[in-house]
């Protein structure tokens, strides 16, 4: 599955409905998924999930776009239960394309395309080098 220009909440349920129905996902350009809002009220949201808690006790924030990418799937599966441990476990997410997956046809969701808006949203990428990532 190809997350460039997907909304990433939107995007994050339809794989998750698919991973609760027993398919396995590998989806590649999580860093091209965007989030929208205000600019502003999106990096805020980040820079507070990053911060809550400490670092011995958690919770544990990810800074990397496909780190993040999988825990917005991880937050809409019953992921303390077996189910949704097996189904997260099915779930491949990569930044950019790799070598042994060019090959291969990718399907993007058309439910999580972004809407054209006068603002540009936020990609993934943009938040995690605000965050301190190396992408």
């Amino acid at each position: 599955m190809d997350a460039s220009g997907l909304v990433l909440g939107r995007a994050a349920s339809l794989i998750a409905k698919r991973l609760l129905a027993g398919e396995s996902v590998v989806v590649v350009n999580a860093e091209k998924s965007v989030v929208t809002g205000g600019h502003a009220h999106v990096l805020a949201h980040y820079t507070a999930a990053r911060a809550r808690g400490s670092k011995r006790t958690g919770p544990h924030f990810p800074r990397y776009p496909d780190r993040i990418f999988r825990r917005t799937v991880r937050g809409m599966l019953p992921h303390l239960k077996t189910r949704g441990k097996v189904a997260l476990d099915r779930l491949e997410v990569h930044i950019g394309v790799p070598a042994e997956l060019r090959s291969a046809p990718t399907v993007s969701l058309d439910g999580a395309r972004a809407r054209p808006t006068l603002r540009p949203p936020m990609t993934l990428a943009e938040i995690t080098r605000l965050l301190g990532a190396h992408v």
